[in-house]
């Protein structure tokens, strides 16, 4: 005898608490409340929109919509961790894995790349961003007049680096980026396109910015992907007894925080000036606009244990700034004093500032420190 669809319905709750299913099959946000039936996956809310924009692959239905028994069984018969073991076998260690607090595109390419392309189900389908070598043309922002150019790329593992040129048939590269400073991390709403990447990378131990993009989603993220890749066979080679997991955190990482904030100068007695800040692991940079190609200056930001503190508030007998929620880094040689717009962005600046402080220095974080203090 057919169940009533309230039984369908009570069925479904109990495919769902099964190990697996209680947190979203792309993204891992918790409590799925869609389904995809033609893939036996739960998934988020958000990651059931993207599933909608490859419809030949993927219909998806509500757990609060009335069930049929032969949906239910198909959900029973698969199920968030079958589906892993198919769709994701072959997944490459340095591959970024999105959740659900990424852009938009990451988390419509990797679906797209699992369920429609079956990447991960033949290696060869990941030559794109395996192959140690890539090269291309991506838009490329101007760092004098904005202009977004089409620019050669060229990524080489052997090399150690990724250049890109200024003419198509340039024989050298306008810029050398060595793969062992090298980040990437995507910035669409800064750059004001879905698939901006930001890249950055050391030169004469100064971050320099290059803001990129392409039209085709896909081909974004293999870049993305094989300078992940780049990163991940040099650190293997630097640290050779490390770990897959000790290493893939390292491959690229998004800033800590990104806001604008007041600053003043060594003497306290210059006015505030508005500037952007980015906050980048130890380094405190502030820009005068967010897509600036250098920093105006950064600032090093070390552990309690080397007498770094932050303070809410400025010393009594500061003047000059235009926002009220100050804030006070006190470093071994000197104060940095800084005001925010709003409370709640003093709030979470201070949150970002006091995790790095309580977080101990590494070896090698002490030579960082150790140039900062020599800059002129």
């Amino acid at each position: 005898m057919a169940l009533e669809p309230e039984g369908n319905n009570r069925l479904l709750q109990d495919v769902l608490v099964r190990p697996g299913n209680e947190t979203c099959a792309d993204c891992g946000n918790p409590e799925p409340d869609w389904a995809s039936l033609t893939l036996g996956v739960f998934v988020c809310q958000a990651c059931s929109l993207l599933h909608r924009s490859i419809p030949h692959i993927s219909r998806v239905k509500s757990v609060q919509d009335t069930w049929d028994a032969s949906e239910v069984e198909l959900m029973a018969a698969m199920g968030n961790n079958a589906a892993k073991a198919k769709y994701e076998q072959k997944v490459p260690a340095f591959y970024y894995r999105p959740t659900h607090t990424d852009c938009k595109l990451l988390r419509e390419q990797w679906i797209r790349a699992k369920y429609e392309r079956n990447e991960f189900e033949f290696i060869e389908k990941q030559e794109p961003y395996s192959a140690g070598y890539r090269e291309g043309f991506l838009w490329k922002r101007g760092r004098d007049n904005g202009q977004f150019l089409s620019r050669k790329f060229i990524l080489s593992e052997r090399e150690g680096a990724l250049k890109y040129f200024n003419k198509q048939d340039a024989r050298d590269p306008k810029a050398v980026m060595k793969i062992e400073t090298l980040n990437a991390t995507f910035q669409p709403a800064k750059i004001g396109n879905p698939c901006g990447l930001q890249i950055t990378y050391l030169k004469d131990n100064s971050t320099r910015n290059i803001f990129v993009y392409h039209s085709d989603a896909k081909e974004m993220v293999d870049w993305f992907n094989a300078i992940r890749a780049a990163r991940f066979h040099y650190l293997q080679v630097a640290f050779p007894g490390a770990s897959d997991e000790e290493l893939v955190p390292k491959l690229t990482r998004n800033f800590m925080k990104e806001g604008f904030m007041e600053k003043t100068g060594p003497k306290h007695t210059e006015g505030f000036k508005k500037r952007w800040f980015t906050m980048d692991d130890r380094r405190l940079m502030y820009f005068k606009d967010p897509l600036d190609a250098y920093a105006r200056g950064e600032v090093f930001i070390g552990s309690k244990e080397n007498s770094y503190t932050v303070l809410a508030g400025l010393p009594a007998s500061t003047q000059g700034y235009h926002w009220n929620h100050g804030i006070t880094i006190v470093t071994p040689d000197r104060k940095f004093l800084f005001a925010c717009e709003t409370e709640a962005e003093q709030r979470d600046w201070i949150a970002a500032f006091q995790r790095v402080i309580n977080r101990p220095m590494r070896p090698q974080e002490y030579a960082v420190e150790a140039h900062f203090k020599h800059k002129p």
